[in-house]
């Protein structure tokens, strides 16, 4: 039987998209995937990358990657793991934009005018901000930027001069649960703030993320329009582009979220396995976030006293003082036994797909919480920084198919509370409201879905540019 789409795959051979990631894994893994769902419109794709967190091309062998070099040859990296490991996040990223800027203009000359393909487009992480858009047009290529976190979060983003003249910026403890009157239903300890020892450089990187925004072809949102329609008609009329919210962009495809399966993955799956069906409690908090070893220590406990099966994910470094483990109290761990599982990295998706797992303890990333969406599993939010407070506050007030458990509040005897409030058979209806949102995210993405509506108006989009062709 002839493939329908195959008049499309032929008009689109020989057509490339050029990518640029923000390097961090919250950031790379939908512009991953994202290329996965051009890859498999017909389009050819481009990675771009820094050679901060260097990629592993051998995992993504469609896709052609070329490395942004950092400087001029023999200069050492400004960019060096003993450099940047005492930054803050945002002065890492106002490193990177001030490292990458001219090196990112010449990659992207050489890539255009080099010979080849057609380029159809840019598509560069919305925080790298005006100066892609800057670049893009000197080049002359247009530019679609990817926007990583929810339509809400931007929202809040892109409220930040009116939150500064309204005194709600910079944060003071004593308005902590003061309503935002501007942005319902976030409180002022919701706002999106990241800690920096330079306050001011937080605001222009927030500016710099909206004004490229602004200035580009069209914005492409992981989220769909069911679960944040209000945000995407406050986002429009900020910014005036065009919008394309395709997400959940990893349940496009069937074979996408499990193509990755190493040796610790099947012992995981096989533990998760001989659990019985919604039982166990899923802990990550994500790729950034640090804890103390006090908390570290009452996460442990309070996960072991819930008497529920649990699988939780400590990222080696993630506990201030420690390589990994080494601050569990002796025999600790063989307490637990097969109760509980502890290791470095997992699967998320195939991990939240399990029949067996029954909440998900997250720091509320926005990957991390519409990939929970997605698979009908309710959510312990312990929110860290910047969005992942808007997230949390949606996910709990909003949404209502998760509770929170603030990190000011994490004692063992309060985590053992939450875990069973949320692990009930009922759960106030949390439960079936999981359910009712994983079935919307599942009919977005059908062929009257909305996510496939956007997905088939972003492939014209793309295709309707004034391509650069490349000399022959």
């Amino acid at each position: 039987m002839e493939n329908p789409q195959t008049p499309i795959m032929e008009e689109r051979k020989g057509r490339r998209i050029i990518m640029f990631p923000l390097p961090f894994p919250g950031h790379f893994n939908p512009m991953i995937e994202l290329a996965g769902i051009f890859h498999h419109r017909g389009f050819s794709v481009t990675i771009l990358h820094t050679s901060y967190n260097f990629p592993d091309p051998s995992r993504h062998s469609h896709f052609t990657f070329r490395n942004v070099p950092h400087n001029k040859e023999g200069e050492e990296d400004p960019l060096s793991q003993s450099e940047t490991s005492g930054m803050d996040l945002i002065a890492l990223i106002r490193q990177l934009k001030q490292s990458y800027a001219e090196p990112f203009r010449q990659s992207l000359a050489a890539e255009v005018r080099g010979g080849g393909d057609t380029v159809c487009c840019l598509v560069s992480d919305a925080i790298w901000g005006r100066n892609t858009a800057v670049v893009a047009e000197e080049i002359g290529v247009r530019r679609v930027v990817l926007r990583t976190g929810g339509a809400a979060s931007f929202c809040a983003f892109a409220a930040f001069p009116l939150l500064r003249d309204k005194g709600y910026l910079p944060i003071q403890d004593s308005r902590l649960d003061e309503p935002v009157t501007e942005l319902p239903p976030l409180k002022v300890k919701d706002l999106p703030i990241i800690e920096t020892k330079e306050p001011g450089d937080l605001y222009r990187v927030v500016n710099d993320m909206v004004e490229g925004a602004k200035l580009s072809s069209g914005v492409i949102w992981n989220t769909f329009e069911d679960l944040e329609r209000f945000h995407f008609m406050d986002c429009n009329s900020k910014l005036q582009v065009p919008f394309f919210p395709i997400g959940p962009f990893h349940k496009h495809r069937d074979d996408l979220p499990f193509n990755t399966k190493n040796m610790e993955d099947c012992k995981t799956t096989e533990w998760l396995n001989k659990k019985d069906p919604q039982s166990v409690v899923y802990a990550s908090f994500g790729s950034l976030a640090a804890i103390e070893e006090k908390e570290f220590l009452e996460i442990a406990w309070g996960l072991r006293n819930s008497e529920r099966p649990f699988l939780w994910i400590v990222r080696p470094g993630s506990v201030r003082g420690s390589e990994w483990l080494e601050s569990l109290p002796c025999g600790f761990i063989e307490n637990f036994g097969d109760k509980g599982k502890i290791v470095k990295w997992t699967n998320q998706l195939e991990v939240l797909a399990h029949p067996s797992v029954g909440a998900f303890w997250t720091h509320c990333g926005w990957n991390s919480t519409l990939e929970s969406i997605s698979e009908g599993v309710p959510m312990i939010c312990t929110p860290c920084f910047s969005d992942q407070h808007v997230n949390a506050r949606y996910i709990v007030d909003v949404w209502r198919v998760g509770l929170v458990l603030e990190r000011s509040k994490m004692e063992r005897k309060e985590i053992e509370k939450v875990i069973r409030s949320v692990m009930m058979e009922n759960g106030d209806g949390m439960k079936e409201r999981c359910l009712e949102l994983k079935e919307k995210a599942n009919v977005c993405l059908s062929e009257e879905g909305s996510s496939s509506k956007y997905l088939d108006k972003l492939v014209s989009h793309v295709l309707s540019f004034g391509s650069y062709a490349f000399a022959s």
